[in-house]
């Protein structure tokens, strides 16, 4: 379920191309089956890291239905655009080939707090009502600032809003502040995921989140995480975390990120080709040499089969 209550791991999906830059079916299937077996709770497809403005209206649909078809998860479709007419279009054409719900981030034109709250309302008046969304509170791309006043001014006045999906860096006393709300009662019970790559996933959750919302290549690693914290098992919880971290930070660089993630994934067997659209990133040899030194150390660590 895509709800108020949603917790656990929300893969961020890439999008499968194949060498020539087509969308690649067969990988689309086989990456989707990759994350389901990693523990995945859901789907989240066409985010900031999926390619989606890369990829016109139909081949979006497109990936979304076979995505829909494939799992019985609940995905959910970021649909973020500058104008609303788009946005609409592809949120209700996504409902309609199976989405749970959708992901909007804000424009970046957006400065006031009043702003961010007409926009959300707006958007809502867009789509419509019946369709369940998160907001998506990533000011280091957007740069757009949610206060949790904001976001408990959107929530009380839109009641598809479900979920934020948290982003914000340093954002853990954010957390703190809805969560203390809720617990107050001076706010509705909605859904905290978490971004970020995943970098501070651990105390994420000690605050208060639900579960994550990233698309780091090593998805089985979030889901464990999660559980463990939520199991008072802390120590535990970040000496896996910490066999990680090497990697999972040199997958949150900036430029070359997804080119990272791509490479490993296909690694993995997730994907067939690491190829991007352009325009695009390159892993150079000596950044190639560099994973593939740190993917080591991680298995000697956690006994992780790639």
């Amino acid at each position: 379920m895509f709800d108020a209550h949603t917790a656990g791991v929300y893969v961020i999906a890439v999008t499968p191309f194949t060498d020539t830059g087509a969308i690649d079916s067969y990988s689309v299937d086989s990456m989707v089956d990759f994350y389901a077996g990693c523990g995945a709770t859901g789907l989240t497809l066409l985010g900031m890291m999926g390619e989606a403005p890369k990829l016109t209206h139909d081949e979006s649909i497109a990936v979304v239905r076979q995505v829909a078809k494939r799992t019985k998860l609940p995905v959910v479709v970021g649909v973020s655009a500058p104008g609303f007419a788009p946005m609409a279009a592809l949120s209700r054409a996504s409902m309609d080939a199976g989405a749970a719900g959708v992901m909007i981030a804000p424009v970046p034109t957006l400065k006031t707090d009043d702003q961010i709250v007409t926009y959300y309302r707006s958007v809502v008046e867009a789509i419509g009502p019946d369709i369940p969304f998160a907001i998506q509170d990533y000011p280091l791309s957007t740069g757009v600032l949610f206060t949790p006043g904001v976001i408990k001014r959107i929530i009380e006045e839109n009641p598809s809003c479900i979920m934020l999906k948290h982003e914000d860096w340093p954002g853990l006393e954010k957390i703190t502040a809805i969560r203390r709300m809720i617990s107050n009662g001076g706010l509705r019970q909605i859904s905290i995921l978490c971004g970020n790559g995943g970098l501070f996933l651990p105390e994420e959750i000690g605050r208060g989140g639900d579960g994550a919302m990233t698309g780091y290549a090593f998805p089985e690693m979030l889901v464990s995480v999660t559980e463990l914290i939520q199991q008072g098992k802390r120590k535990e919880a970040h000496d896996l975390f910490d066999a990680h971290l090497p990697y999972l930070r040199y997958e949150q660089q900036a430029g070359i990120g997804l080119a990272v993630r791509k490479y490993v994934l296909k690694k993995r067997g997730a994907i067939a080709s690491d190829t991007q659209r352009k325009p695009m990133a390159k892993l150079s040899p000596e950044a190639i040499v560099e994973i593939e030194w740190l993917l080591g150390r991680m298995v000697e660590r956690t006994g992780l089969k790639l």
